[in-house]
């Protein structure tokens, strides 16, 4: 009898399956799908996904992304595809106007239908993958995006969210297409100066080395949990480890068993605004070319926001010439933006760059030309070490000064090819035995050795040295014995060169006061202990504090000086402030240090610090929460390591949300060797062990062992399973 109740209930259940089945053949795909998948969770939370095929692994590592974020997963795509208004009201709706005058949904489904059919196998997977994800957690209630399609996956393929697109002023946008007037658009100055962007990036050559064999620093300086850190293999040769943004596909900064890329924020000029002359038609407006008027392309969008009473919808009637949509208008003129455009380029080239296996194919995957926003640091398992510069560059007419708006009228402005890589700032094993990128110049990345800036156009650079720069030849240079150890050392050294440029004029300032100066007695021992400090930080230094508690002021005291000279803020610093600015600087620094700390003898440690509470995405920092000492500075002084940090409402500490965030030293040979750290840990959620579990590391700069082979991932496997289970 009980046998015949369980075949009963087996019969039951086996047509149960069935009838789901019937009723979902889609989830019934992914659930087979899923048996292909292997996801291995290390003793870090990190995951190492497996997939039969690349598509399998692709529909593993955004499962697993899901799993440790969805949040900012869905995030991410709100921002790439202009819905961030429909998760968080009206005061989102220009952000997604600017991203919808780019991204546009029909575009990107042509353009996802026409793709050759092993990217379309990787979107569908990605989209299965994440819609697995949602059908498996019912509990998860995604803010905006119910349902992913495989197009979505086009919105956002490099390293960076809108990257090219964020250049458009949100201001002078909505001037132009609202109804602020254009005074009214200028954007306020910041009270705090903004923490420089970018990243670094450090190759070493096997002379160089105690190994004898090419070393990778990978470094990126992004927002706090902006990437997950990941391993992805497949048995269609796919094995890549390293930094994967949310909700992206491919490793964006990392390393396969023979070749590493790292990605730095270049200073190129490749994005131009072109000037119209635009006049009023019976039909709408025309705009002047050559010796045509052509008519100006009008369309509507419409953006939908979040109200308090359910959802709205504000619509634009936008413009745009053959040069780019419409963005802003400039003395009676029309400006139109034009910047890279190809999405499926662009994600084939970040997708198979992580196959490469060694320079020639790496090299030729860079022909795509759609990585427009980064330079790239390089090193393999030959021992060579390179440097690529901006990999899009359109060539243009050099006699026109394209750091300002052209003539849009004037057919001389149009863009030519692509540069070729040969025709760009480059490196490739020089001599002295390595490469940086800082995000500084192309002709300072191996020192003497470097591409001298009088041999390209000038619009291939549109920056120039920084402090970062300046130290990293300090730590890089001379050196013939470097360790994953020492290169990480080197990584973290703690000078900090731009006080060093700084310090003599404080000290000489003070030093020429006449005795009955009252700033004279007032600053006397902070003077004594910057006079003798060393220009280093660490969690226990005063003068650190003092020194930076200085430089914040001093740099807003002088911005609209140097505005007005029409210099950098650097320059103004270091040449032209007046010796009285840089002593009231250092007395309101230390009466501001006296006001939050009780003294201005606080040391850095105790100031500057790492916390993460919660797993929002705006965090909500609080003095009486756990928070951890962080010696690093703000990289604006030339700090290697960066930490971007600042006071908030309600705290006299400082917090950091930016600078190094997923780091590496890969070291290349006949097996990878491999040591990295994130910041805070692997998981978004709270209540998760791997939600703060690096956090200790990451402001020691104490890397751990990468588990790169499975042989290294035994012993240190906390959960093995398949999407779903």
């Amino acid at each position: 009898m009980k046998r015949l109740i369980v075949l009963f209930i087996l019969t039951v259940a086996c047509a149960s399956c069935s009838i789901e089945a019937a009723q979902d053949p889609q989830r019934a795909a992914w659930q087979r799908q899923a048996q292909d998948v292997t996801i291995t969770r290390d003793d870090w939370g990190i995951a190492h996904v497996h997939g039969k095929t690349d598509a399998d692994a692709v529909f593993g590592l955004i499962y697993a992304q899901a799993e440790d974020d969805f949040n900012r997963v869905e995030t991410n795509y709100l921002n790439s595809m202009g819905r961030l208004a429909e998760a968080e009201g009206e005061a989102e709706i220009y952000r997604d106007l600017r991203m919808k005058l780019f991204v546009d949904p029909i575009d990107l489904k042509a353009k996802y239908e026409s793709s050759p059919d092993w990217l379309k196998r990787l979107m569908n997977a990605w989209a299965d993958g994440l819609n697995y994800y949602l059908a498996t957690h019912p509990s998860v209630s995604p803010r905006v995006i119910t349902r992913f399609e495989p197009w979505m996956a086009l919105s956002y393929t490099e390293g960076s969210i809108g990257g090219d697109v964020e250049k458009v002023g949100l201001g002078p946008l909505e001037a132009f297409y609202g109804t602020k007037p254009p005074a009214a658009s200028e954007r306020p100055e910041a009270r705090e100066p903004a923490e420089p962007a970018g990243s670094n990036g450090f190759a070493v050559a096997p002379s160089n080395t105690a190994s004898h064999r090419a070393m990778l620093w990978i470094n990126p300086h992004t927002s706090f949990f902006f990437r997950s850190e990941v391993q992805v293999t497949s048995d269609e040769g796919l094995n890549a480890y390293g930094a994967v943004t949310w909700g992206q596909f491919f490793v964006y900064q990392g390393f396969n068993e023979r070749v590493g890329w790292m990605h730095t924020t270049s200073g190129v000029d490749n994005i131009d605004e072109y000037l119209e002359t635009v006049v009023k038609t019976a039909d709408g407006y025309s705009y002047r070319y050559g010796r045509e008027e052509r008519p100006v392309r009008a369309s509507t969008i419409d953006v939908p926001y979040k109200t308090p009473n359910g959802m709205a919808s504000k619509s634009f009637t936008v413009y745009r010439t053959h040069h780019g949509p419409v963005v802003r208008e400039l003395n009676g003129k029309w400006v139109a933006m034009r910047l890279m455009q190809e999405p499926v380029k662009a994600l084939t080239q970040s997708y198979s760059r992580t196959k490469a296996r060694d320079l020639k194919a790496f090299r030729q995957i860079l022909e795509l030309h759609t990585n427009s926003s980064n330079n790239t640091v390089y090193a393999d398992a030959d021992g060579n070490i390179a440097y690529f510069h901006s990999n899009f560059i359109p060539r243009r007419d050099p006699t026109f000064d394209w750091t300002k708006p052209v003539d849009g009228s004037n057919p001389a402005t149009e863009w030519g090819a692509p540069l070729s890589i040969d025709e760009t700032p480059g490196a490739l094993n020089p001599p002295n035995g390595w490469i940086q990128n800082t995000n500084n110049w192309p002709f300072s990345v191996s020192g003497p050795e470097s591409p001298k800036k009088a041999d390209f156009p000038v619009y291939v650079e549109s920056g120039g040295e920084n402090p970062r720069g300046v130290h990293a030849m300090k730590v890089l240079s001379g050196k013939k014995d470097f360790t994953m150890d020492s290169l990480v050392g080197a990584a973290f050294d703690p000078l900090l060169p731009e006080f060093q440029l700084l310090m003599p004029s404080l000290v000489k300032a003070w030093d020429d006061l006449p005795a009955s100066d009252p700033l004279k007695a007032k600053l006397a021992d902070q003077i004594g202990l910057l006079r003798a400090w060393d220009c280093r930080w660490s969690v226990s230094s005063v003068p650190t504090a003092l020194a930076v508690a200085w430089g914040e002021d001093l740099w807003q005291r002088v911005a609209g000086d140097a505005r007005g000279a029409g210099v950098s803020v650097y320059e103004f610093i270091e040449t032209k402030a007046s010796a009285q600015q840089r002593l009231e600087s250092l007395a309101a620094g230390s009466d501001k240090l006296q006001a939050d700390f009780g003294t201005w003898k606080t040391p850095w440690g105790e100031i500057n610090r790492f916390q993460r509470l919660t797993g929002d995405i705006v965090q909500p920092f609080n003095d009486a929460g756990a928070s951890l000492p962080v010696g690093f500075t703000s990289s604006r002084w030339g700090s290697l390591a960066a930490f971007g940090a600042r006071a908030y409402r309600g705290t006299k500490k400082m917090y950091g949300t930016s600078g190094n965030s997923f780091l590496a030293v890969v070291e290349f040979g006949d097996r990878v060797r491999a040591r990295a750290v994130s910041a805070g840990g692997e998981s978004g959620d709270p209540a998760s062990k791997h939600f703060n579990d690096q956090a200790q590391r990451y402001t020691t700069g104490n890397l751990r062992d990468v588990y790169f082979y499975p042989a290294q991932l035994e012993g240190h496997i906390e959960r093995r399973y398949h999407p779903g289970a």
